[in-house]
């Protein structure tokens, strides 16, 4: 790839630093850049069209949703750097998915010059020769894993798959429960999310998880709420039936179920978060081997506990499953009553468990939060970005 970070802000390149002086450089440059977030993708994007006009026609005409998107990718970049462990995973995932977008080689360079021109901007005083050494680093390990991984993908792989929709039933709360048939199987792991494209918005694309396990006959089942100004959301949600075609991208998520563990599972959902957490436990009662799964679900209402029925019917099935429903607005006559994290903290104690949390921010953050104060190791507590 070109040296296209001499051209980028005038700099002569200073000795490499090693990477925990690298990774410092880099999280604390961020939190300069971070307080301008809602201006850094904007001119991210400003600058790449500016100078390589041709890359517009790649992405959708309203480009709100993926100028977050970019900065919640360049966050998690930054969160994971000291960790390879979880940053390439993360990477080679990112890589394959972005296949969908047309991606050839010199755009990883059109995209570095126009993202280190940016951090620069919004650094200020903190942008430093060796800041910058530190950005360009990272930036050049990323794309080259993600080159990497965009060229290793078998033969015959689609760039993304069409899935015709064969169920479509809404609930309360703005909620639908969605299923589809991929032209050819799409591989994923129980626990993971796929961005999906409609007809109706083309070229946008958001994440959504799969809320089951793998099948025999490949079908996937999404849950979506539609969500404000949420363009893929109210269109899955209000406008898309059966019979329509949707773009479904690779999987990617590392939110999945340890396989190795002998640990019991806590599971905590709040609304359609509930989905990848549904399809860790159809994994898990495949194998329970001895261990034990608590699954507390958590919504406003007893309205929108909506899939509560298979829910039941799957703890039924498997004893070793307990499902814990929960409603925060109103109290129920049925159910256990109260803030979801509240509840699941006062339930017993899970310091001894393997936790997968999914739902909004704020209850994420709040239960992760909870379930710290127990004791439970962060190590062992998994959520995905995509929540």
């Amino acid at each position: 790839m070109e040296d296209w970070s001499r051209e980028a802000d005038g700099l002569d390149r200073p000795q490499p630093l090693d990477q925990t002086e690298q990774a410092r450089l880099i999280r604390e440059s961020f939190q300069v850049i971070a307080q301008h977030s809602d201006r850094v993708a904007l001119h991210f994007f400003a600058e790449l069209f500016l100078r390589h006009p041709e890359l517009r026609d790649l992405f959708p005409v309203a480009m709100s949703e993926l100028r977050g998107g970019l900065f919640d990718a360049i966050t998690t970049i930054v969160q994971r750097i000291v960790s390879t462990g979880t940053l390439v995973p993360f990477l080679q995932q990112l890589g394959r998915d972005h296949r969908k977008y047309d991606i050839r080689t010199e755009h990883f360079a059109y995209v570095g010059e126009a993202l280190m021109i940016t951090l620069e901007k919004y650094a200020g005083e903190a942008w430093t020769p060796q800041v910058a050494e530190a950005w360009r680093s990272t930036y050049d390990l990323a794309a080259k894993v993600m080159l990497q991984a965009m060229q290793s993908v078998p033969p015959g792989t689609p760039r993304w798959w069409d899935a015709e929709v064969l169920h479509h039933q809404r609930y309360p709360g703005r909620i639908a429960v969605i299923v589809v048939r991929p032209h050819q199987p799409l591989p994923y792991v129980a626990g993971q999310y796929v961005t999906i494209e409609t007809p109706y918005w083309p070229r946008v694309w958001r994440p959504f998880s799969i809320a089951n396990a793998p099948r025999e006959d490949h079908l996937l089942e999404f849950h979506v709420r539609a969500v404000g100004a949420g363009w893929v959301s109210n269109a899955l949600v209000g406008k898309v039936q059966v019979g329509d075609r949707l773009k479904l991208g690779s999987a990617m998520g590392s939110m999945v179920l340890d396989e190795t563990s002998d640990r019991p599972v806590l599971c905590v959902a709040g609304g359609t978060g509930l989905a990848p957490l549904k399809a860790i436990a159809q994994a898990f009662t495949r194998d329970p081997r001895g261990r034990t799964l608590h699954l507390f679900f958590g919504a406003r209402d007893d309205d929108e506990l909506y899939d509560l029925e298979n829910l039941l019917h799957l703890a039924e099935a498997c004893p070793a499953i307990t499902v814990v429903p929960v409603v925060s607005q109103y109290p129920s006559q049925r159910w256990r009553f109260g803030s979801l994290p509240d509840v699941v903290a006062e339930s017993g104690n899970w310091a001894g468990h393997d936790v997968y949390v999914c739902g909004p921010p704020q209850m994420v953050t709040a239960t992760v939060r909870r379930l710290a104060d127990q004791g439970c190791p962060t190590s062992r507590i998994f959520y995905d970005p995509v929540t």
